[in-house]
């Protein structure tokens, strides 16, 4: 059985988490020829390739396997310097050793981000947020490529812990001056499948989702395309399209009459879920604790 070249692994963690083998030899004090060197004798010795090079540079899914696994290492390592101050050096101190978790944008433009301030404040740790929608956060945690995730799915990934936090309940939302425009007559079928919406990206089917719940069918809408949680509020106000929009977002809007219901009262709910790998579990509770506590506060 081969055992880890542990200073090359590190190497290859570096270059995925700063994105460079420049980057990671700015950490690690040394040149990218020698990162370069590190990293392609494990890869050799491990057969396979562990970083895809590019600008940045990214893991491969082996590559996200090992890096995980140095995250491991870092939280036990920590945890045994806590324990045993002598192990650490005084001229040496201990490393700060990077989470990454996967969120909705959803989540972290309303409650997440708390949370993860409050572990930051309380902890060493650093965090390295990846964001994708609720329904694929858990996909980054069967390909390894993260320790937590904020998910809409319910059942436990492999080899994870699994906790309610509550619902994050959206409203369908437009300027009055949009209303106007394009339902004059009411949120009909043949109106909505003339006025342009807001889509966050190809994976959002959030207002696919209302439509099927208010209207019973599903209908092919125009729609801009928007990657930004605050720009979809932005743009709802500005008469762009209609959106789902977190109500904590536009609550106040919908008070002074600058955004209006598409439909009042037809709030579409998404359950979510924090599943953390179980191996990190114990590591991971004071950040568990965190946003199990703030999404209490923060979601129906």
């Amino acid at each position: 059985m081969q055992t880890l070249d542990y200073p090359a692994a590190r190497a290859v963690a570096l270059v995925v988490q700063t994105g460079s083998f420049e980057g990671a030899a700015a950490i690690l004090g040394v040149t990218p020829s020698a990162i370069s060197q590190r990293v392609r004798q494990i890869e050799e010795r491990l057969g396979a390739v562990l970083i895809e090079r590019g600008v940045p540079c990214a893991a491969t899914e082996k590559g996200a396997w090992l890096c995980r696994h140095m995250e491991h290492v870092g939280m036990l390592e920590r945890a045994l310097m806590e324990q045993l101050p002598g192990l650490a050096g005084a001229a040496s101190p201990a490393e700060r050793v990077t989470l990454s978790v996967a969120v909705n944008a959803d989540s972290l433009g309303t409650w997440f981000l708390a949370a993860a301030a409050a572990f930051s404040q309380a902890s060493d740790y650093l965090l390295a947020v990846a964001i994708d929608d609720e329904d694929h956060t858990a996909d980054w945690l069967r390909r390894g490529r993260v320790l937590a995730a904020v998910t809409s799915l319910e059942k436990p990934v492999q080899g994870c812990h699994v906790r309610a936090l509550g619902t994050l309940r959206y409203r369908a939302t437009a300027s009055p001056d949009y209303m106007a425009r394009h339902f004059p007559d009411g949120v009909t079928a043949a109106a909505v499948a003339r006025a342009p919406g807001l889509t966050f990206n190809q994976k959002d089917r959030l207002q696919h989702a209302w439509i099927r719940q208010v209207l019973g069918r599903s209908i092919v809408y125009p729609t801009h395309w928007l990657p930004s949680t605050q720009g979809f509020v932005d743009a709802s106000l500005a008469g762009m399209g209609w959106a789902l929009n977190p109500v904590h977002l536009v609550e106040a809007h919908l008070a002074a009459g600058r955004l209006v219901e598409l439909v009042p009262g037809a709030a579409l709910e998404r359950p979510l879920y924090w599943q953390v790998n179980r191996l990190a579990a114990d590591q991971l509770a004071a950040l568990t604790r965190a946003v199990v506590g703030e999404a209490r506060r923060g979601l129906a």
